[in-house]
């Protein structure tokens, strides 16, 4: 994909057609990441048992210090984190029985649960955990939070006080291989309400948040400005297992901010399917911005209360008083879909309240099976006019449409490119208006749509520089019934797309990986890029200098490349964080003075899609 509003784009001459004549904005990732690597302190311990006061511990005890539960130990409260002013450093609060839970980078299960004390509250107490104004730096570790057997609570856990002003928040709280759950019996609203500045939910077990009549939620934020950070959860709730907005901010101009959503498993009981509890969705944005949501592994969903969306990007005033709410700036990518019986809901505005308008979704490399069972079965269902939306190298199968537009305002600048996709029962198709050309033109401005591969369509509805194979044998997968996606060598599809790479997902190996991270609950330290080939000096086409800097870069690119090249950066997360073209005979600026101080790994490739340079990049 051409990512990059310096780089070429290929354009189709149609006639009568309106096609795509600017170059692809891609979102911000989030400006920053929380670094949540597990390192206890070395101040005082405090131990607590049975019978203990738990609350005088989390009064005396200092940043720095360590507050020891006993396992298997019950400690009703609620509990408010005060806002420590002595020492430094964190608070932790953890197991007597650590040394038997997983490590770091491992999530816990309802097993580990014997090896946790048990932080519980009643129905009508608030949550177990609640925070002070300006609580900060406390980080909970194999500990498990739930109601009182039998009782229905509405947080488990509460962060913020429905704060006015960001001046309040509490900050820098971390829950951390710990079990967190409503009642198995009569569920519970919600697992944590994340509304305070940097917030991390890692390696954690999040389940039974179920209700009948009212929307629930495993994680919830719709008044901080984050960073929030949710990696390597299993993470369950009827309605929406996580969500951002729903609810007008107190916060004037609030916009959740520099969300991390990594290596979750995402899931719904089927048992669940016919009973009472309110079943939407598994990820909804409402009101956030800077997202990225990477390697995760999304489970059943089915219509029952909504039509069996289960990603969606909706801004939305909820209320009525916060026109300000927007989405925006999502990056969704290397994620796997399974048994969903519709996909993607991406709308463009608000109605009838006031919003702002969704700017900068890219969709690229994620692997989706829509059902389509009890509902229209639709991959895409774009609405309400989104700008700039890049839908790029995903493998989608459906019964239903791969696509469906309706609800004016036009989306604009829109590109739907290099992707493996079932045409199903009405292909890319809007209300009133047949597939292809004729939804494209009714409902979009600027849009490129080529060189995908539409399984069983006909490429009379559709722009020219689009392929149809007739069925998944034509494909030439490796092995469709064994789910390997990867293209064979002989596929007429291996670099086919129009950057050279595999029509359809093209990373199918690592999504595997990070499937069996999500689903084993392995992904809590992983990244996505932590190397590149070392490359030999005499064919090292690229100088980048002066390496350290303080965040500016210069690029010569050596006289024996032809032709443009592109370079890419990424952080020691993984994650792509700049993009560009390089151009030859002149010296070519990079501004990174805005990422973190830091190591980060460049690679550049030639015209051609060929590895040229590769190495380190520092900035102090």
């Amino acid at each position: 994909m051409k990512k990059n509003s310096d780089l070429f784009l290929s354009l189709f001459a149609i006639v009568g057609a309106s096609f795509a004549t600017t170059a692809q904005t891609l979102p911000q990732l989030p400006k920053t990441y929380i670094n949540t690597t597990y390192s206890l302190p070395s101040g005082k311990t405090y131990t607590v048992n049975a019978g203990g006061n738990l609350q005088a511990a989390l009064d005396s005890a200092k940043l720095g210090d360590i507050i020891v539960l006993q396992a298997g130990a019950t400690f009703t409260g609620p509990y408010t984190l005060p806002n420590k002013t002595s020492g430094t450093g964190w608070i932790y609060i953890q197991s007597s029985n650590y040394a038997n839970l997983p490590g770091p980078c491992s999530r816990v299960s309802q097993a580990d649960s014997v090896n946790m004390p048990k932080i519980v509250v009643a129905a009508a107490a608030g949550g177990a955990i609640q925070t002070a104004a300006n609580a900060h730096n406390f980080r909970f570790v194999g500990i498990e939070l739930r109601p009182v057997k039998n009782n229905f609570v509405y947080d488990v856990v509460t962060i913020g006080n429905a704060d006015t002003s960001v001046a309040t928040l509490p900050s820098d709280i971390v829950f951390d291989r710990c079990y967190i759950h409503g009642d198995d019996s009569v569920g519970g609203r919600r697992g944590v309400e994340m509304d305070g500045e940097s917030i991390a939910v890692v390696n954690c077990y999040v389940s039974d948040f179920k209700e009948q009549g009212n929307d629930t939620q495993g994680l919830w934020a719709y008044n901080t400005p984050g960073p929030i950070k949710v990696v390597n959860n299993y993470l369950e709730a009827s309605t929406e297992n996580v969500m951002f907005g729903g609810e007008d901010p107190n916060i004037k101009n609030m916009v959740v901010s520099d969300i991390e959503i990594r290596g979750n498993y995402f899931f719904k009981p089927l048992s669940w399917k016919g009973s009472l509890w309110q079943v939407k969705n598994l990820l909804e944005f409402k009101n956030a911005q800077r997202v990225l949501v990477k390697g995760n592994y999304f489970e059943n969903n089915w219509a029952a209360n909504q039509n069996g969306m289960s990603l969606l990007l909706t801004p939305r005033n909820q209320g009525g008083t916060a026109p300000w709410c927007i989405t925006q700036d999502i990056t969704i990518e290397m994620n796997t879909f399974k048994n969903i019986e519709q996909g993607f809901n991406i709308l463009g505005t608000d109605t009838p309240n006031v919003s702002q308008r969704t700017h900068r979704v890219l969709i690229e490399n994620n692997i989706v099976h829509v059902t389509g069972s009890g509902s229209d079965g639709r991959i895409f269902g774009i609405e309400g006019g989104p700008v700039d939306v890049i839908i790029d190298h995903n493998t989608a199968f459906s019964a239903g449409p791969m696509g469906f537009s309706e609800n004016f305002t036009k989306a604009d600048t829109f590109y739907f490119e290099n992707n493996i996709v079932t045409n199903g029962s009405y292909g890319f198709s809007g209300t009133s208006t047949g597939e292809g050309l004729s939804t494209l033109n009714t409902y979009y401005t600027d849009w490129t749509f080529s060189n995908n591969a539409i399984i069983g369509g006909t490429s009379g509805p559709y722009p020219s520089g689009n392929f149809f194979p007739a069925d998944t044998v034509a494909v030439g997968f490796v092995n469709f019934a064994g789910n390997n996606y990867n293209l064979s060598g002989a596929s007429p599809y291996k670099n086919a797309g129009n950057d050279g790479k595999d029509i359809g997902a093209d990373m199918v190996d690592s999504i595997n990986i990070l499937d069996s991270a999500a689903l084993n609950g392995q992904g809590g330290c992983n990244g996505t890029l932590t190397s590149v080939p070392a490359i030999p000096t005499a064919l090292n086409a690229v100088t980048i200098f002066p390496n350290p800097s303080h965040g500016i870069f210069f690029i010569q690119v050596k006289n024996q490349e032809s032709g443009n090249m592109n370079i890419e950066i990424y952080n020691m997360l993984g994650e792509k964080i700049y993009i560009a073209s390089l151009y030859q005979r002149t010296v070519n600026k990079i501004d990174l003075s805005t990422q973190p101080k830091g190591v980060y790994l460049y690679r550049a490739t030639s015209s051609e899609g060929r590895l040229i340079s590769g190495g380190k990049i520092v900035i102090q």
